[in-house]
């Protein structure tokens, strides 16, 4: 079933299964609802109702072309639309990807609607803009840029501005208007199928540092991928995620992502409110073991350990890349009901 909310001035696609207490499911980028297609219904069967969205800007959801709209103080009111939508005073939150930001804000912005967290993307990834380095050293103002998404003393857009001069960066490439809606919009199959496949076990996300940034495209950066099908991925089941993307507006095809990153500045300014809040809900940390996306997360495991004072555990699943529920959804159903059933 489905069920459209208006979350204030926009509305929310949202896919739900199951009755009682309510899992929240948000997706990243690329996904969609129908990333969650493999938890649906063993949580349906386990006694749950299953709320898994198009987060704004995807699927269909609306897709304002105002990066405003998509910031983190925007995404909590939506979120929290939500669970006020279905009666949830508190619900499960499970985030991937930019869902997963979104679900760690929420457990520290209004613990007192999450009843637990399980996420995919470490504590330390500040575009969503927890500003939870807040405590780290300061760095010198000649200190070398690494791989990183902010510091306590760099708005994340001069950080990865000061990356692409040395290599390609999508961040940064993502930043101005146009030309990436253009890019990807007009080559939204191609696009899509490259990116999932970088992001995937068997990918090979950091091709682009090895491509220059003037006179290229995200399409320059991510390698060709095989030919579908795939091992987690059917031909069928990426048709729905293209067909989810596609719009008649080629500029808004791919507008929920894209906005998501230009949203750093402004949620790194938001975030300084939060910099010395730690995590408090019980936690669970699941992550595919190759994920390729780990290289941007310098000493994530000790961060967390540090900052998440609920954290019940970290689990890694074998041959999973970033898309751990798509790509080993059997073994990441087995925790992610195991652990719902400790916190009942």
């Amino acid at each position: 079933m489905e069920e459209r909310i208006d979350v204030g001035g926009v509305a929310i696609n949202a896919v739900v299964e199951g009755e009682g207490p309510v899992v929240l499911m948000v997706h990243g980028f690329p996904g969609l609802a129908w990333s969650w297609r493999h938890q649906m219904r063993p949580l349906a069967e386990a006694g749950f109702r299953a709320v898994a969205i198009d987060s704004l800007g995807y699927g269909k959801s609306d897709r304002p072309s105002d990066p405003a709209l998509y910031d983190s103080a925007h995404m909590q009111r939506y979120l929290l639309a939500i669970l006020d939508h279905f009666g949830a005073e508190q619900a499960y939150v499970v985030g991937q990807d930019f869902g997963a930001q979104y679900a760690w804000n929420l457990a520290v912005r209004a613990p007192e609607r999450v009843r637990a967290l399980l996420t995919t993307i470490p504590y330390d990834y500040d575009l969503a803009g927890r500003a939870m380095l807040g405590g780290a050293p300061r760095l010198p103002a000649d200190a070398p840029i690494a791989p990183v998404m902010a510091s306590p003393d760099q708005l994340p857009s001069a950080r990865f501005a000061a990356m692409a001069e040395q290599h390609f960066l999508h961040l940064h490439y993502f930043q101005q208007v146009g030309p990436a809606e253009r890019e990807l919009g007009e080559n939204l199959r191609e696009f899509l199928k490259r990116d999932f496949y970088a992001l995937s076990a068997d990918g090979d996300l950091w091709n682009w540092v090895g491509v220059e940034s003037a006179d290229h495209g995200y399409l320059d950066a991510l390698p060709p991928a095989p030919e579908l099908p795939w091992p987690w991925l059917s031909s069928a089941e990426f048709d729905r995620f293209v067909e989810g993307y596609d719009h008649p507006d080629m500029m808004q095809r791919v507008i929920g992502g894209l906005n998501s990153y230009r949203t750093a500045d402004a949620n790194w300014e938001i975030g300084r409110a939060w910099a010395d809040h730690d995590v408090t809900v019980p936690t669970l940390f699941v992550y595919g073991d190759k994920d390729p996306s780990f290289g941007f997360f310098p000493e994530w495991r000790e961060r967390m350990e540090r900052r998440v004072p609920g954290l019940t555990g970290i689990v890694g699943i074998d041959g999973a890349g970033h898309f751990v529920q798509q790509e080993q959804p059997a073994a990441f159903n087995r925790v992610l009901l195991d652990f719902l059933a400790s916190q009942r």
